[in-house]
């Protein structure tokens, strides 16, 4: 344990005296909003009743692989024909919303809005929703933006979403572990097929650390949203072929289609 300073010692619990006054003053410069619709709440990063009664936790039976429910699936076999068809890149995957309704606006405002003060609460939807993952993974590494797509938001989400996720379990982050090489196209307004020729492994490589510490060490792959797993996968793939032993997906949200359709992930 680190030696206490005589102000701690002095005077207990000053640092959160402190940062609960900090948190006062802000609230009364910026009243805190609800993350969704920016009605006013009690406390930065949280939800109005309305929104939280609408928003679409995703909880019950999963595919054990790629985590879409799976309503009527027997226990023995919980897989769903997509992966039976196709099995992804990553070993599983986990998210902690249905990318609908609330849980778009959250994450839109969230990528594209500057509101990152919800980035903990997510983190901590994140860590219960897969929290098998947290628990097993032994690196934690954000899928990454481009660096001029860097430039044009001035944040990654998912590496503040890999930051707070990695904190609170204790486990090491790598927010710089995957390196994007080129400048892809959106995703957002392409089908599945699309999606697999626009991004693929080779776009992503290694930073340096990571090229040190990847190996042989199961990484827990961390993004905002799941649609078709075409980055995921990508991410994925470069992580294996550089040593990884496994590689997990925990996302805030994912997209949620019928399991059987033939769509590849």
């Amino acid at each position: 344990m680190p030696p206490m300073d005589s102000t701690s010692t002095a005077f207990p619990g000053w640092r959160e005296r402190l940062a609960g006054l900090g948190r006062a003053v802000l609230d009364l410069v910026l009243p805190p909003r609800c993350l969704a619709c920016g009605e006013l709440v009690d406390a930065q990063g949280r939800l109005c009743a309305e929104c939280w009664g609408d928003i679409g936790f995703l909880y019950g039976r999963q595919c054990r692989v790629c985590g879409i429910p799976l309503p009527d699936v027997s226990a023995e076999a919980p897989i769903c024909g997509r992966c039976l068809d196709e099995p992804p890149a990553f070993d599983r995957a986990r998210s902690a919303l249905r990318y609908d309704g609330v849980a778009r606006r959250l994450v839109l405002r969230f990528k594209h809005g500057d509101r990152i003060d919800g980035a903990a609460t997510f983190a901590r939807w994140m860590a219960k929703a897969g929290s098998e993952l947290v628990a097993s993974a032994d690196l934690v590494i954000p899928v990454p933006l481009h660096r001029w797509r860097l430039v044009q938001r001035s944040y990654n989400q998912s590496a503040l979403l890999a930051s707070a996720i990695g904190e609170d379990a204790q486990k090491p982050v790598l927010v710089d572990g995957l390196v994007k090489l080129r400048a892809t196209a959106s995703q957002q307004r392409l089908d599945a097929a699309e999606r697999r020729r626009n991004v693929r492994a080779k776009d992503f490589a290694l930073g340096p650390k990571a090229r040190q510490v990847v190996p042989d060490r199961r990484v827990l792959l961390i993004d905002d949203v799941l649609t078709t797993g075409s980055t995921a996968s990508a991410c994925a793939r470069c992580l294996l072929s550089s040593g990884a032993r496994a590689v997990d997906l925990l996302t805030l949200a994912r997209v949620v289609r019928d399991p059987e359709a033939p769509i590849s992930i």
